[in-house]
């Protein structure tokens, strides 16, 4: 069992600072199109942005930010695109897993891993091995990643390990096979580039996640872009399935 609060078996704890942030990077081909730049231009704009956002989030003492790279359905791009981006992730591997771990930040990737080259790999289970003990900032990179392959694969692995329980399984029995059981469910999910969807991300994790949309392009998504995602969810009341009055009756006294 998790030990991480459900949003439909409990009441998470709520702060002002979102514990956990999840974001889908959207934007950077129309970036680097509008400057008539190729598209992989973009990617390599946006790995700045990256980069820029995990310091924005340990300044702000944010605990988890998850970031969409690759989905289980971009293997369907041109295949030039998706071979740079397999040549971005080893170069962004290489270049900045040292600063990460410099920083205090845990490195995990999540997805269907088995698809990369062995080298990718294994470059992958380096990083992780390295950062494993940090604790500042869980970043994690979705790669190969869908919410549905998410659900299934953990469903299998439940399946292998509690057979006897088969047809009484709970929402606690499968949360630890879930790619992305060692984290609390996302607070705030933020996609940017005008997009309104969700696209097969996180669909379990982001129950009860507050959803913002921004038109700002990835490779523009700045600090002030952050903030602004953050005080919109400042803004929101989380109820979790409860009446506002019950929310109001359960906050302490201002005169205590």
């Amino acid at each position: 069992m998790s030990s991480f609060v459900s949003s439909t078996g409990g009441i998470p704890s709520v702060g002002d600072v979102p514990r956990h942030i999840a974001i889908i990077m959207d934007g950077n081909g129309r970036w680097a199109k509008k400057r008539f730049l190729p598209r992989v231009a973009g990617h390599t704009r946006g790995l700045e942005t990256v980069r820029d956002m995990v310091k924005a989030c340990l300044e702000r003492g944010v605990a988890y930010l998850t970031l969409f790279a690759f989905s289980s359905e971009n293997w369907r791009r041109p295949e030039g695109e998706v071979s740079f981006l397999m040549q971005l992730f080893v170069k962004a591997l290489q270049q900045e897993v040292k600063r990460l771990h410099a920083n205090g930040v845990r490195l995990r990737v999540v997805g269907d891993l088995s698809r990369f080259d062995s080298s990718l790999q294994e470059m992958i289970a380096a990083a992780e091995t390295q950062t494993a003990g940090n604790e500042r900032l869980t970043l994690t990179i979705c790669a190969n990643y869908g919410g549905r392959w998410d659900i299934l694969q953990a469903a299998n692995r439940l399946a292998l390990a509690e057979p006897a329980k088969q047809g009484t399984w709970s929402e606690d029995d499968l949360a630890p096979y879930l790619a992305m059981a060692y984290a609390p469910e996302p607070d705030l999910f933020i996609r940017t580039g005008g997009e309104q969807r969700i696209s097969n991300f996180l669909l379990w994790q982001l129950a009860y996640s507050e959803l913002h949309f921004t038109d700002i392009l990835w490779p523009e998504f700045d600090r002030a872009a952050l903030d602004a995602a953050i005080a919109s969810y400042r803004r929101r009341e989380r109820r979790f399935g409860r009446t506002s009055e019950q929310l109001q009756a359960a906050a302490p006294s201002s005169h205590a």
